[in-house]
């Protein structure tokens, strides 16, 4: 597959993962000032799964949409219409009033994140060499990670000091790194423009590329949005478990929160590394089923605390299978899908764990109104390891037809001596 010839343009990529970073501390600045907005008027557990539905619902309904504009449309234009329009609008989440109003304004936000998401995890294949994608995918990841980790526990100390206002405020400031970035970046895709040179066949392949059409690509999907689906509601979970069952403050639940992406941020680099000596596709997806057992692993063992600080070194462990498998991922979907259709592969992708942390959400929200916060973690937690159980002979079976596939095309390749 295209990728960007000659040298990498790291000043691209520094300005992509800037900006992902900052625009990405301002989503979750605004949610976790929300989810706690509500938790603190006493909503309960439905109030805060619809605002995170809201938050998730066009990532799923928009993504065949926004993958072939991130694709068809100048990669510039995009980041700056979508970061001035998400800009307006947490602003006036910061004045709105009416949970109605409110619920739309958050569908709307996340409908810029809709295009944003895939144009920038497009862009950075576009922008280096093979041999440095795992780095750039690592980079990439970690300005998200620093995003995630500094918006909740920002939004907990702006929350206790200003209210809810003022972090809301600061968000809408923050998605102009968007509109920064879509002006500066060299790289561009989509529109007219072409970063790679054209690949023989390239029209017809991106034309018929769907994500069913390969195994192993759709085996590592399906693996990832079923356990997200079901450890997903966790997300709705948490602020009650953190908050009442543990009786933490604020401030400790962002700390909490931020620990798992802290974890997140230090696995991207740690298994960037063994991404880079893995040649093997089939063996970064086997290993990524690994990783997602680590993953529930974490939250089946966060019951058994008996202090919210205490969650802090399990939510790291977790974190670390987290960004790892997010890196595999990256990886893999970037190597095997055509330059011109990663915009549609990153959407759907994202649609695919969108929507099963979707049902997740709604599954914790109702579940909350009936019963204890720690006896649904410890069903989140199981549930999770029997879905990957469920997955291993289906990875198993593409992972072979892709090596057999391998194989093949190796042995074809191979000259045959003359008699």
């Amino acid at each position: 597959m295209s990728f960007a010839s000659g040298s990498s343009r790291w000043s691209d990529v520094g300005l992509a993962t800037a900006a992902r970073g900052i625009a990405t501390c301002g989503d979750l600045l605004a949610a976790t000032t929300l989810t706690l907005a509500l938790q603190s008027s006493g909503a309960g557990g439905s109030a805060v799964a619809l605002v995170l539905l809201a938050a998730t619902l066009p990532l799923v309904v928009l993504a065949p949409l926004t993958g072939r504009l991130a694709d068809r449309m100048d990669s510039r234009k995009l980041l700056i219409g979508a970061g001035l329009a998400q800009s307006a609008i947490c602003l006036g989440l910061a004045y709105a009033g009416h949970p109605l109003l409110v619920i739309c304004l958050v569908a709307l936000l996340a409908s810029g994140l809709a295009v944003t998401q895939p144009v920038l995890s497009a862009l950075v294949p576009a922008m280096v060499r093979p041999a440095d994608l795992p780095r750039a995918t690592a980079l990439n990841q970690t300005a998200g990670m620093i995003g995630v980790l500094t918006g909740p526990a920002l939004a907990g100390f702006l929350v206790g000091g200003f209210g809810t206002r003022t972090p809301l405020q600061i968000g809408a400031v923050s998605y102009l790194a968007l509109v920064l970035a879509g002006l500066l970046i060299r790289t561009r895709r989509g529109g007219g423009w072409r970063t790679v040179s054209a690949e023989t066949g390239a029209a017809a392949t991106v034309a018929n590329w769907r994500l069913r059409r390969d195994p192993l690509l759709l085996a590592m999907v399906a693996t990832l949005a079923g356990v997200v689906g079901t450890i997903g509601a966790i997300n709705v979970i948490e602020v009650f478990y953190v908050r009442e069952t543990l009786g933490a403050s604020a401030a400790v639940y962002g700390m909490v929160t931020g620990a798992w992406t802290l974890g997140v941020l230090c696995g991207a680099w740690i298994f960037a590394r063994l991404a880079r000596r893995f040649a093997d596709d089939a063996g970064l997806v086997q290993c990524g089923l690994l990783l997602l057992g680590g993953c529930c692993l974490m939250v089946l063992v966060s019951v058994t605390v008996p202090a919210a600080l205490l969650l802090v070194p399990i939510w790291l462990v977790g974190g670390m299978c987290n960004g790892g498998d997010n890196v595999f991922n990256n990886v893999v979907l970037a190597r095997r899908v055509p330059e011109a259709a990663r915009g549609r592969a990153f959407a759907a992708m994202g649609a695919a764990v969108q929507g099963a942390a979707m049902v997740g959400y709604l599954i914790g929200g109702l579940l909350l109104e009936v019963t204890e916060p720690r006896p649904l973690i410890v069903g989140c937690g199981v549930a999770g390891l029997l879905v990957l159980l469920g997955f291993v002979r289906p990875v198993r079976r593409a992972v072979r037809a892709e090596r057999a596939r391998v194989t093949a095309d190796a042995e074809l390749a191979t000259p045959v001596p003359a008699r």
